[in-house]
């Protein structure tokens, strides 16, 4: 079966490196690379993950250390490259605060692949503190160019267990067939992040590829289920690069309704904000304009 390369982007992930250490650690599918793209080296993370590689050994794994925070997007084609170079048939993006209870997730994954020809493959995944449901595969919804999980925020059910077809998931854990890169490309690195994975999605499907949901495989996901997302770098690139994704991959009256809807929502926004996260707002919108479409 084929090598794996293990794509992760760290930014200041010190305190989760050991509970993902471990869930990498325990996976009975032992042939691939773990990149660990640095996008804060500093001395004490060497430490801390020549500490997890120690206490919780995996098969091969390499640190690449960028030069400053070049973003997600960047960070993730760095180690895009690097698996491609290195001839790993697959590569799973996956975020670094993530943790799996199950041994056989890699394993199965790959099996999807080579028995049932999938080429872009996500599991269910919950919230970390409260078990409920984040993302149950996902939808893709043009006219608000937005993406939308399934189930996020409710219990498991079984309507949520069906394996399915989706046209939405974000790259916290994606499995990812090496060909799909050959006609796809990489990520955007104009998204810096957010959207990066939106983006990234959008185009494989255009090209004709199917991403498959398969609930039967579980990871738990450390983002705060009582998040607001109101952090002045939220603010900023996701509404920077929703406009931004809206006029680089949609067409006609789709792309001018979601721009406009887009705006319109946001006075909403502007209205309970604070004079900082406003400022922000205003110059994300105004930056998604400015961003040349052209490479």
């Amino acid at each position: 079966m084929g090598k794996i390369g293990l794509v992760t982007v760290l930014f200041k992930s010190d305190e989760v490196l050991p509970g993902f250490f471990a869930s990498v650690s325990k996976q009975k599918y032992s042939n691939y690379i773990l990149y660990l793209i640095d996008n804060s080296p500093n001395p004490v993370s060497d430490s801390i993950i020549e500490q997890c590689a120690s206490q919780y050994p995996v098969t091969q794994w390499k640190h690449l250390k960028s030069p400053g925070n070049i973003g997600v997007a960047e960070g993730n084609n760095i180690g895009i490259r690097n698996a491609l170079a290195d001839g790993c048939g697959y590569v799973l993006l996956l975020n670094n605060d993530i943790e799996l209870e199950q041994d056989f997730v890699f394993g199965h994954m790959v099996s999807l692949c080579e028995t049932n020809g999938e080429k872009i493959i996500v599991p269910k995944i919950f919230y970390f503190d409260t078990r409920k449901l984040w993302m149950a595969g996902g939808y893709m919804n043009k006219w608000r160019a937005l993406g939308i999980h399934y189930g996020d925020g409710k219990a498991d059910a079984p309507e949520y267990n069906v394996a399915k077809y989706i046209t939405y998931a974000p790259t916290c854990f994606m499995l990812i067939e090496s060909s799909v890169f050959e006609t796809t490309g990489m990520m955007d690195a104009k998204y810096f992040a957010y959207y990066d994975d939106t983006d990234f999605v959008f185009r494989a499907l255009k090209q004709g590829y199917k991403m498959y949901y398969e609930p039967s495989l579980t990871v738990l996901h450390k983002v705060s289920s009582s998040s607001s997302g109101d952090s002045t770098f939220y603010v900023y690139y996701s509404n920077r690069n929703k406009i931004y994704f809206s006029r680089k991959n949609l067409r006609g009256l789709v792309k001018y309704f979601a721009i406009a809807y887009t705006l319109f929502t946001r006075v909403f926004y502007y209205l309970r904000f604070d004079a900082v996260q406003r400022k922000k707002l205003v110059q994300g919108l105004k930056d998604g304009f400015s961003i040349p479409l052209a490479d």
